[in-house]
Order: C-alpha cells, then sequence, then structure tokens
C-alpha cells in the first residue's frame, strides 16, 4: 500500500499526462495540495466551493485516497460532482495509467448525485482539451 506522499506523486503523474494547465499542477504540488474543479474544460479552485471541498475531504478520509480533480456537471438524472482519485493500492496503478491518452482518460472517481445525494464508485472517462477536462462518460 501507497503512502500520501507516494500517491500524491502519482496525482501529479496524471495531471501532468492529461496536460492541465501548469499553474493548476503547481497548486496541487504545494503542501496546501490545492485541487481543481472543471466545468467545460474550465479550471476553478475547490477552496472558492466549501461544500464540494467538504465532500472531497470526506471521500478522501473514508477511501483513504487523494483526489487531484474534480468535474462537475449536470445530467438528466442530477448535478454530478466526479472525484477523480488515486487509490493507496500502487499495484492498481499502472492498469489505470495505461488507460489514458492525451485526449481521452478513463479514471476511477466517487460521483456524487448532489441532487439525490448519493455516492457510487467506478470509473468515468473524461477529456482533456486547453490545460482543462471534462467529463464524457
Amino acid at each position: 500500500m501507497a503512502t500520501r506522499e507516494e500517491m500524491k506523486n502519482e496525482a501529479i503523474r496524471r495531471l501532468q499526462e492529461l496536460d492541465i494547465y501548469k499553474p493548476y499542477i503547481n497548486g496541487f504540488k504545494t503542501k496546501a495540495q490545492k485541487v481543481c474543479f472543471y466545468e467545460n474544460f474550465g479550471g476553478y479552485w475547490v477552496w472558492q466551493e466549501p461544500e464540494i471541498e467538504a465532500k472531497m475531504k470526506d471521500l478522501e478520509e473514508r477511501y483513504e485516497c487523494v483526489v487531484y480533480a474534480i468535474t462537475h456537471e449536470f445530467a438528466e438524472f442530477g448535478e454530478c460532482w466526479s472525484f477523480l482519485f488515486v487509490s493507496k493500492y500502487d499495484e492498481e496503478w499502472e492498469y489505470e495509467f495505461e488507460r489514458m491518452d492525451r485526449v481521452n482518460f478513463t479514471a476511477d472517481a466517487y460521483v456524487w448525485n448532489k441532487t439525490e445525494d448519493f455516492v457510487e464508485g467506478g470509473s468515468i472517462c473524461v477529456q482533456s482539451f486547453g490545460g482543462g477536462i471534462r467529463r464524457v462518460g
């Protein structure tokens, strides 16, 4: 099992592979470990949304993971926040890393349907463009 620092380093590797805007990666690299959420490729610091930041911290503590990016979207079934994470099980990292390319990335995520107030874990597909991401599947 990985340490929190090892999980953070893996998260940085994924952010770099996704070609995330460098100031956002640098914010994540700091001791404060600033995370961004993305709406249709546009990035915003999660600390700007205290409710979402609290949910992120709760998920990290509950599942012993590191969240490195969040997407926000509205679907026909509700408002969804997808928390992309690195698990503490480092033996899974290479498999997940191999599922990505410079445009699409299949990531493990906890998805919070805020409308229905439930969380579900699984894989989502995000698309990278212009330094940001958006969920596409």
